[in-house]
């Protein structure tokens, strides 16, 4: 089979402008809470991209951590490839995608750093060994082999042996992004699917408006 005889026709549900919450990280935490029921693995995954200092757009999968104060959060590496297209650019795009729910989440909008003492609190809420990890990872540095990250761990477990509270790293913390434009998009038959967009209003709330598919 081609990859253009890949179909799936969407019928589970429907969405409408007049049935969504008025606040969209309310409707947000409405699907979340879906996706969770429905039994997904790993509903939090979602794609960030960002763009690069010579305007190229990058995209990774990474794994939400709060949505708080208004902003959706995650965490990083500060020396990582994300970590330097945020500095330079600091706006990006997040996507949810529960294909079991026929359902989409595009997010856009300003990214910021959290604050140290926010990133020490979740840093500490890790398993040791994740929070041992962060420091023994040059994320997106080009090592020579494996063999370079296991040499590093074993550093940083013989540095860290009896000690009850490791320390953040300056390096690693986290970052909120602070949606201005959020679209639901559910699943229709015959790809006409329902799409709905929020929109920040300069002097606040959200303007709701569908958009053809």
């Amino acid at each position: 089979m081609s990859y253009a005889d890949l179909r799936q026709e969407y019928k589970k549900s429907t969405l409408s402008e007049t049935s969504v919450l008025a606040d969209p990280l309310a409707q947000f935490e409405v699907w979340f809470q879906e996706s969770l029921k429905s039994g997904i693995t790993e509903p939090n995954a979602f794609t960030l991209a960002t763009v690069g200092e010579n305007g190229t757009p990058s995209g990774r999968v990474l794994l939400l951590k709060g949505v708080d104060k208004g902003g959706f959060v995650f965490y990083s590496n500060y020396q990582s490839d994300k970590a330097k297209d945020i500095k330079q650019f600091p706006v990006g795009a997040m996507v949810f995608l529960w294909l079991e729910l026929e359902r989409q989440v595009r997010i856009s909008g300003p990214i910021t750093k959290l604050s140290r003492e926010e990133s020490e609190a979740y840093f500490h809420s890790r398993p040791r060994e994740s929070q041992i990890g962060a420091w023994a990872s040059p994320q997106s540095r080009v090592i020579e082999s494996r063999d370079v990250l296991d040499k590093n761990l074993e550093a940083c477990l013989e540095k860290f042996d009896g000690v009850d509270v490791i320390p953040l790293p300056d390096f690693w913390g986290g970052y909120r992004l602070m949606p201005v434009e959020i679209e639901f998009w559910q699943g229709r038959p015959n790809r006409l699917h329902d799409r709905i967009l929020y929109s920040e209003h300069e002097n606040g709330g959200w303007q709701i408006e569908r958009l053809a598919p």
